[in-house]
């Protein structure tokens, strides 16, 4: 029920439970299941070896498309998390989504 409603996921340094609210949320919008909102993940430096590991393994075994990296940001800046959620509502998150992966194939 939590990411039904939600017009934006603002994830801060976690464990398993905000993995696991990362991943069912990625994985909801990524099938369709609800529209697209941002996924923002804050403090770069916890964050960066699971993106790695996204790009350079799941990525290249081709488990998930490259267009899908794009459900995700990374900032060290509250207020940029913010402009993001922003943006994504002002230029239409499903529709950037899907021109990506239009551009991919």
């Amino acid at each position: 029920m939590l990411v039904k409603a939600a017009e934006g996921f603002v994830l801060c340094e976690g464990g398993f439970g905000t993995l696991d609210e990362l991943f069912e949320s990625l994985v909801l919008i990524q099938t369709g299941k609800i529209q697209h909102f941002p996924a923002i993940l804050v403090g770069t430096e916890h964050w960066d070896g699971l993106r790695d590991w996204i790009e350079e393994e799941l990525i290249a075994e081709k488990l998930i498309a490259p267009a899908d990296v794009l459900l995700l940001s990374l900032t060290d800046d509250p207020a940029e998390a913010v402009e993001i959620v922003r943006d994504c509502y002002e230029q239409s998150c499903a529709q950037v989504v899907e021109d990506a992966e239009a551009a991919a194939s």
